[in-house]
């Protein structure tokens, strides 16, 4: 497929920039992929497409907070430096993009916090805007990454606000986060409340649970037509062996499997036997989801609306169908849902 295909126009005004007042009060778009029919619903109501002993599998990472903003050695200037992944604890070592790029050269030394609390010197040009950054601290690695994280703010998408807010510390995690290293919230995960949790446990619905460090890569913007021709960058994924046992044994019974967002259908679709079986890993992935690719794992697929022209929405049509996703996306933007990370949800179920 061509990237051309993936356009479609959503207006300005569609694009969330709050979350809804209650986490599971957005609402909620389903669609059958079979029949292609839309339903519409709420979120606290997505209970009722699923049954006992059915899995639902998230995404436990958490967002650290990456952006911070610092001032060049001499001059002075302000320099915004976003945390990408740390690359060596010992040496203090950090993938990070800088902006304005072009101000920065090795060897520079960037200032942060008041006093100059945290100095940082370029050792690297991995990319025209990527740099490697050594941290100079003299304390023990837990006091350096405190310090280093306290500088930091939420790296809450410049599409959705130009402004962190102070909910968004909240809001901007799930609240079933645990392992830090993600640069961007699991979207579909935001929907879910402590509430929700319990009713789904009273219900009998399963949970298990995979972590991916989700990247800047996945925002990247897509420079050829021909897909096959995009390269995903890697991030670091764990399916545990427990998330194993809970999936397989799910499958063997017939149950449903529902990945809760396009982070977990990537991480299960990176990893399966010949059977259709999940597979326990611990490594990287940069698998890249997009028509006519087949979903092998999940059989439902919780996500958010996502952009035109976005690696999202094509890991969304590969499970969905392209029709019926984009179908399903021009009467999204008629009935005016929200959009992005903040916006509202849709359940793609493949019926059985």
């Amino acid at each position: 497929m061509k990237l051309s295909q993936f356009e479609f126009k959503l207006p300005p005004d569609l694009i969330a920039k709050y979350p809804a007042k209650h986490r599971d009060e957005s609402r909620l778009m389903v669609l059958r992929k079979k029949t292609g029919k839309i339903e519409h619903d709420v979120f606290k109501n997505i209970l009722n497409y699923f049954n006992e002993n059915d899995v639902m599998v998230f995404n436990n990472t958490k967002v650290f907070p990456a952006r911070l903003y610092g001032n060049k050695e001499k001059t002075g200037a302000e320099i915004e430096v976003f945390l990408l992944r740390e690359l060596n604890k010992e040496q203090r070592l950090w993938d990070v993009l800088v902006d304005p790029a072009r101000k920065i050269r090795i060897g520079n030394k960037l200032y942060f916090g008041n006093n100059d609390s945290m100095i940082a010197e370029v050792i690297d040009n991995t990319t025209s805007r990527g740099r490697t950054l050594r941290f100079l601290y003299d304390g023990n690695y837990d006091e350096f990454k405190t310090a280093l994280f306290k500088l930091g703010e939420i790296p809450l998408p410049r599409w959705v606000r130009k402004k962190v807010e102070s909910l968004d510390t909240e809001r901007y995690q799930t609240i079933f986060a645990k392992h830090e290293g993600a640069v961007s919230a699991p979207y579909a995960g935001l929907h879910f409340s402590r509430e929700l949790f319990k009713r789904m446990e009273i219900k009998g619905i399963n949970t298990a649970e995979i972590t991916l460090h989700m990247g800047l890569g996945v925002f990247r913007e897509i420079d050829v037509e021909d897909l096959s021709k995009h390269k995903m960058d890697s991030e670091q994924m764990l399916i545990p062996e427990e998330t194993e046992n809970i999936v397989n044994t799910a499958k063997d019974a017939g149950n449903r499997i529902c990945a809760v967002g396009t982070t977990v259908l990537r991480a299960l679709e990176s990893s399966y036997t010949t059977q259709g079986y999940l597979k326990s890993v611990e490594g990287w992935t940069n698998k890249f989801i997009f028509p006519p690719y087949e979903c092998i794992v999940p059989d439902a697929l919780i996500t958010n609306l996502h952009p035109p022209l976005s690696t999202l929405l094509m890991n969304v049509t590969s499970f969905g169908g392209y029709n019926a996703v984009m179908d399903a996306y021009f009467t999204a933007v008629k009935e005016k849902y929200k959009f992005g990370v903040y916006g509202d949800a849709m359940l793609i179920l493949n019926e059985k």
